[in-house]
């Protein structure tokens, strides 16, 4: 299951960020080429948590949207899907961004 080693690589960022401090709940900022499933993210959490510093860590998945600029007509755009292709002109050679980070709160 992809999302329980997202949620672990977040648990260890969290206690090497965090050492002894504990921490009530974390937000991770996820992009779509993570293919990331809220539900299943949901489920993985509590497992990957379990034994920490803050046992009852609690997680929120913010999905992301891609950031895209054309290459060739200059267009900027956002997706909530992998981009392939410009969707004002049909180019192929685009530049993506997305945040994906994640954040202890």
């Amino acid at each position: 299951m992809h999302e329980l080693s997202l949620c672990e690589a977040i648990v260890d960022v969290v206690e090497k960020r965090t050492g002894e401090r504990p921490v009530a709940g974390v937000r991770a900022r996820v992009g779509p080429l993570h293919h990331a499933h809220p539900e299943a993210f949901e489920q993985s959490f509590a497992p990957a948590a379990a034994g920490c510093v803050s046992d009852s860590l609690r997680a929120e998945l913010v999905l992301m949207p891609v950031r895209g600029r054309c290459l060739t007509c200059w267009e900027t755009f956002e997706s909530s899907k992998p981009i392939i292709a410009c969707p004002a002109c049909g180019a192929r050679g685009c530049h993506r961004s997305a945040a994906t980070s994640s954040r202890s709160s």
